[in-house]
């Protein structure tokens, strides 16, 4: 970011020793930066060298490395790469077998149920034209059809493949190269990208991995965790749950599946130190690995009652709950893999003080995701909760938000009455069981286990070999374009649109920022001195801004860029950096200008304040969460490992 070659600097001076500072190399920077250094990925069949123009060995596809001099010999451009930006230099390669990659951006698909196939374009106009089309299913049904009946279709390059290949559990790169947005005329901002992608030498085989990658899953275990809010007001619910569930294991009993089926339960209140009658913040009653039988069951939640004193908010730690279920349940023992949040109450937002988890809706998602578990609410509006009745559904539908089935999987029961609620507990049962049985036959669902990364599942890997299999994940495509008697090309460009070609309300792709340890420490550090000035600018308006611009003074801020002296946007300062500056993407921090700033009243400028610390507790958590860090090239140094950030998650 745009304070490197400063913080090399000072690394070097402490460790003179370091072969690294030693060689004082650092890699060539992008043309008109500051701090943004050359990258180049590699191409299949790339060889790098001991010397320029001698033959080397092949790396993986899609391996990143840095650039630190280009030099000519005969007709071929010739590299000086290292794996990382700390002055490691590996060899030589030709320029022709790499591609640029200025922004460290990669795709992943969303699932392609419930929408159009992804296409890969020839041509940016052609995704420009059909999108901006007054029907475009009219010119993209035809391009389907020929596809599906193996015709060449001219515009187009390639498709994604039918089935869907998680990123959270097989890490790919699908580098995005460039992009530029359209406004189309149903209303929707789309995101044109220019992607490169690698050919596929044998789909057959590929296929046929997929399908026994499915049939693995069949006969397994299932496991349904309710996280049900317990405090005053809950006693009718928590006694028709436990209910709800006697009746499930029964009927589990008579169809002999009561080894392949498992109920659990997590109780959540509030924050004990607030209320200490509480008696705890969230609770595990049962834990579906431990759990015999129904009986078992209603024995250990015998005791669950609801709480005889008041929170002292109307909100709860519902986030507590789920993250208790989250954390505390083996999940890895589940093929199907469920949790229902039942309450009558909004969240404590990741910012309260109360919160025990300091997380929000998106975050706790993720995590939810990431262990292949689907979250479903239930949502009892009662008369008493009247007022913040809105604002819970908002958390509890983002909470919920399925990728799979592309819509949240939330459900109120208006009025609370406890007769609906009942009869919405029996039929959310009956669905879930359906799902189950789905995910059984070893198709993909949602809760399915094929969701959840391999992390997870807490299998030791020879670090060489899990190394080696990350660096070669580079996303295949089957190559479709007109081949005029030539074989496919190892890597081909094209572009697609990240949303659905027809239904553009509906992500086809989800853009993943791979941000460095420096990149996330230095973001981290920038985010709480703008929170700082924030929080002073709510008692003086004024000084917000004032106190910014000082800060990117004394920051080391580019000098060419005076302009920020007097600067009314953030994004004029230069705080973030070169790397968050260049992205495609609209930025509610670096939007932000003094005069919208000021036009806020108190609870406006509160709730931005509220989501850049939410965003702030979701980095540490990046930084701690070891087994998701990749290296992106052999040998690299670990500092240069990246996380992939969803984009929502950036200030």
């Amino acid at each position: 970011m745009k304070y490197m070659h400063w913080f090399s600097s000072l690394v070097c001076a402490a460790t003179l020793a370091s072969p690294v500072c030693a060689a004082g190399k650092q890699p060539l920077l992008q043309e008109g930066k500051h701090a943004l250094f050359q990258r180049v990925l590699t191409y299949p069949g790339c060889q790098l060298s001991a010397k320029a123009g001698e033959a080397g060995k092949e790396q993986p596809p899609f391996s990143r490395f840095y650039v630190y001099q280009r030099t000519t010999q005969g007709q071929d451009t010739w590299l000086q790469v290292g794996p990382d930006s700390f002055g490691h230099t590996a060899g030589w390669m030709k320029s022709s077998c790499t591609v640029d990659w200025k922004m460290q951006l990669t795709l992943a698909f969303t699932n392609p149920a419930g929408r159009h196939p992804m296409l890969f374009f020839k041509e940016k106009s052609d995704v420009e034209s059909l999108l901006n089309s007054k029907n475009p299913a009219a010119t993209l049904q035809p391009m389907l059809n020929s596809l599906s009946s193996h015709k060449p279709v001219p515009q187009v390059l390639a498709r994604e493949p039918d089935y869907m290949v998680d990123q959270l559990k097989n890490f790919y790169l699908l580098p995005v190269l460039g992009s530029d947005d359209v406004f189309t005329d149903t209303g929707f901002q789309v995101r044109v990208l220019n992607v490169a992608s690698v050919s596929e030498k044998s789909p057959a085989k590929k296929a046929a991995s997929a399908a026994d990658e499915k049939n693995m899953m069949k006969g397994f275990s299932a496991s349904v965790v309710f996280v049900i809010d317990s405090t005053i007001s809950m006693g009718p619910y928590i006694d028709r749950t436990k209910e709800a569930i006697d009746k499930i294991y029964k009927r589990i009993e008579k169809e002999h599946l009561q080894d392949q089926v498992k109920f659990g339960l997590v109780a959540f209140r509030s924050s004990v130190k607030a209320v200490p009658g509480l008696e705890y913040d969230s609770k595990m009653y049962v834990d579906p690995n431990t759990v015999k039988d129904g009986k078992d069951f209603l024995a250990k939640v015998h005791d669950l009652k609801q709480a005889t004193v008041s929170s002292s908010k109307v909100d709860e730690d519902a986030y507590g709950g789920v993250m208790t279920a989250l954390d505390k349940v083996d999940w890895t023992q589940f093929g199907a893999r469920y949790v229902v949040l039942i309450t009558d109450a909004g969240a404590l937002d990741g910012t309260d003080k109360l919160s025990s988890t300091h997380l929000d809706a998106a975050q706790v998602r993720q995590e939810a995701a990431y262990r292949g578990v689907a979250l479903y609410a239930l949502h009892l509006k009662t008369s008493d909760g009247k007022k913040n009745h809105s604002s819970a559904e908002a958390q509890y539908q983002e909470l919920t938000l399925n990728p799979f089935l592309h819509k949240p999987l939330y459900y109120p029961i208006d009025s609370g009455d406890v007769n609906s609620f009942g009869s919405m507990v029996d039929k959310l049962a009956n669905a879930i069981t359906g799902q189950i049985k789905t995910a059984w036959s070893g198709e993909e669902t949602a809760g399915s286990a094929l969701g959840a990364s391999p992390k997870y599942a807490g299998k030791k890997e020879d670090p060489l070999l899990s190394d080696a299999d990350k660096l070669s994940k580079a996303m295949r495509l089957a190559y479709l374009g007109e081949k005029q008697g030539t074989t496919a090309p190892p890597v081909f460009k094209s572009w697609i649109s990240d949303r659905d070609l027809i239904d553009q309300n509906i992500p086809a792709t989800e853009v993943r920022v791979l941000l460095t340890k420096s990149e996330l420490s230095d973001l981290s550090d920038v985010m709480k001195k703008i929170v700082n000035a924030a929080n002073e600018g709510m008692i003086s308006p004024d000084d917000m801004f004032a106190s910014l611009r000082s800060l990117a003074a004394t920051m080391g801020n580019d000098p060419n860029q005076a302009k920020g002296k007097n600067a009314t946007r953030l994004g004029e300062m230069g705080l973030l950096g070169e790397y968050i500056e260049s992205l495609p993407y609209l930025s509610e921090v670096l939007s932000l200008d003094e005069e919208t700033w000021k036009s806020w009243d108190g609870l406006e400028q509160e709730r931005f304040i509220r989501r850049l610390n939410t965003k702030l507790n979701y980095y540490q958590r990046y930084n701690q969460d070891v087994d998701r860090w990749v290296a992106l090239a052999p040998d690299s140094d670990p500092r240069d490992n990246v996380y992939p950030v969803p984009l929502e998650n950036l200030p």
